[in-house]
């Protein structure tokens, strides 16, 4: 097992220009994704809140593939939203996604994102098992 963090990228539009990485996973196991949006491809997925939240969640689970872990390896959501009228959608996308799971989750609302046609942005954080991690790297 190395003692350097292991860094995914999803070569988005900003990481470069803004000097950040997709998902870094930590020696003790921890694996923090960035904040995730609804693009992809360099488009906003079409839909409302719901959509939004659903496309969000899987940019990070795609992040946390990449390491080889999944949804149940999460143990912790963070959800933004730019209005409180979003809350229910937003909310429902986690249920269905994460409702067997359970991890520890915030929503904040917020002013808004770097495009305003954003309304959800999401962070995830997982954690690996001790045994689980020599035999990924």
């Amino acid at each position: 097992m190395t003692s350097t963090p292991r860094r995914v990228s999803s070569n988005g539009p900003w990481e470069e220009e803004f000097g950040y990485s997709r998902a870094v996973e930590l020696p003790n196991g921890l694996v923090l994704v960035s904040g995730c949006t609804s693009v992809v491809d360099g488009r906003i997925a079409e839909g409302g809140p719901y959509e939004q939240a659903v496309t969000a969640f899987g940019v990070a689970v795609g992040a946390l593939e990449e390491l080889g872990l999944g949804r149940a390896d999460v143990v912790r959501t963070r959800m933004y939203v730019t209005h409180a009228r979003d809350v229910e959608e937003v909310g429902r996308a986690h249920r269905e996604l994460f409702g067997e799971v359970r991890p520890a989750a915030s929503m904040i609302i917020v002013s808004g994102f770097v495009d305003p046609s954003l309304v959800v942005e999401v962070e995830v954080e997982a954690y690996r098992e001790a045994e689980s991690r020599g035999a990924t790297r």
